[in-house]
């Protein structure tokens, strides 16, 4: 293998896929990048056998070849090398990655490629699309959501439902649950569900960058594996196998008390009152009165022996009828984080029933939270 190849596109590769790289490992391949050339470009990959990432990066291919070379030693060394353009020249007799740059020559001792774990390389073009922003904002919504607890290992990843043209991604560890749908090309007839660690959802959002359109999706038949790729970088993960519980049952179909809050204030509410609540049970009481000719009022409110208490009175919108409840402050901060709309809809039916929150003006986004005693 000979190839030239910029300084600055070689990092931000080794960047893109340093994710991947295992940190705990018998295998010593494992610690290392691939690097591989590829028609006109070079190929990078990395793995730890349950996420793998690779990036392509231009590059001018003087001669074909590939090897593994230490990830951490790569990255550092092309990290302090000068601006410009590297040379990278693999003796195969010798297992050493040859890298010059400026006045400086190097020698790395590699792993021959043919031990690294073999990647799935799907036809692309037969995968699901989905805009780029919406996958973003999708990822950011639910994502939190999920489990980090492995004792129920399919609450740690994401459902990923596909039917015709729309997609809905859910999320639960038990206490809380997002859902989110957006449009999808490519779906047509091709209906279809996937467990997908949130892990390797918000590496796909990660490497997703400005200017990109799209991010294509694909199961390849008969592996327990989905492909992601988003421009230049491809994420392939292991799903998590099992069903995933009937989520839809847990949203409620009504309410009796639906209060309407600035986004932004309940926000600020929540992040007051979790300064005291993060001492003790994490819970924040939430009393809602409904106004009769004047707007109601939802207060948000959280005590600590050691530390004292906090409330905070927003003006709000509520329709029905009063009531008093207690949420994990954390949780409401999270959900509220990802509301993407000035105002926030809280629907609520008893203090032991769950509550739903909504952007208020979409309807492609909801949560839902378990109450805590009062």
């Amino acid at each position: 293998m000979k190839v030239i190849v910029k300084r600055e596109d070689l990092a931000q590769g080794l960047r893109a896929v340093a994710r991947a790289i295992s940190s705990r490992t018998t295998l010593p391949v494992l610690n290392n990048v691939l690097v591989a050339t590829d028609e006109n470009r070079l190929r990078l990959s990395a793995t730890d056998l349950e996420l793998a990432i690779t990036a392509w990066v231009p590059a001018k291919v003087e001669e074909e070849g590939a090897t593994t070379v230490p990830a951490r030693t790569f990255s550092d060394l092309v990290g302090i090398l000068p601006e410009g353009l590297l040379g990278l020249t693999y003796d195969e007799d010798k297992r050493v990655l040859h890298v010059h740059g400026g006045t400086s020559e190097t020698d790395i001792r590699c792993i021959e490629a043919d031990e690294f774990p073999p990647l799935p390389a799907p036809e692309m073009s037969e995968g699901v699309v989905m805009a780029v922003d919406d996958f973003r904002t999708m990822v950011q919504q639910v994502g939190f959501a999920a489990s980090a607890d492995d004792a129920r290992p399919v609450l740690t990843g994401v459902l990923l439902a596909v039917e015709g043209a729309e997609l809905t991604a859910a999320a639960s560890d038990g206490y809380r649950l997002s859902v989110r749908s957006l449009a999808v090309e490519n779906g047509a007839g091709k209906d279809f569900s996937l467990i997908v660690p949130a892990r390797a959802l918000n590496e796909v959002a990660r490497a997703s960058r400005e200017g990109e359109e799209h991010v294509v999706m694909v199961a390849p038949p008969g592996r327990n594996q989905v492909v992601f790729r988003v421009g230049d970088v491809e994420v392939v993960s292991q799903l998590i196998e099992g069903e995933y519980p009937p989520y839809e049952r847990i949203i409620p179909t009504s309410y009796r008390t639906r209060t309407v809050v600035s986004t932004g204030a309940f926000l600020k509410a929540c992040r007051q009152a979790e300064i005291f609540a993060r001492e003790g049970s994490q819970s924040a009481r939430l009393e809602i009165v409904p106004g009769d000719e004047a707007p109601g009022a939802l207060r948000v409110s959280a005590a600590s022996e050691e530390t004292g208490s906090s409330e905070t009175t927003l003006t709000a919108m509520v329709e029905g009828e009063p009531i008093v409840m207690a949420f994990n402050v954390r949780f409401l901060r999270e959900a509220l984080e990802a509301m993407p709309t000035p105002e926030v809809a809280l629907e609520t039916t008893a203090p032991a029933s769950p509550g739903v929150l909504r952007p208020v003006g979409q309807s492609d986004f909801v949560h839902i939270i378990m109450p805590m005693h009062l």
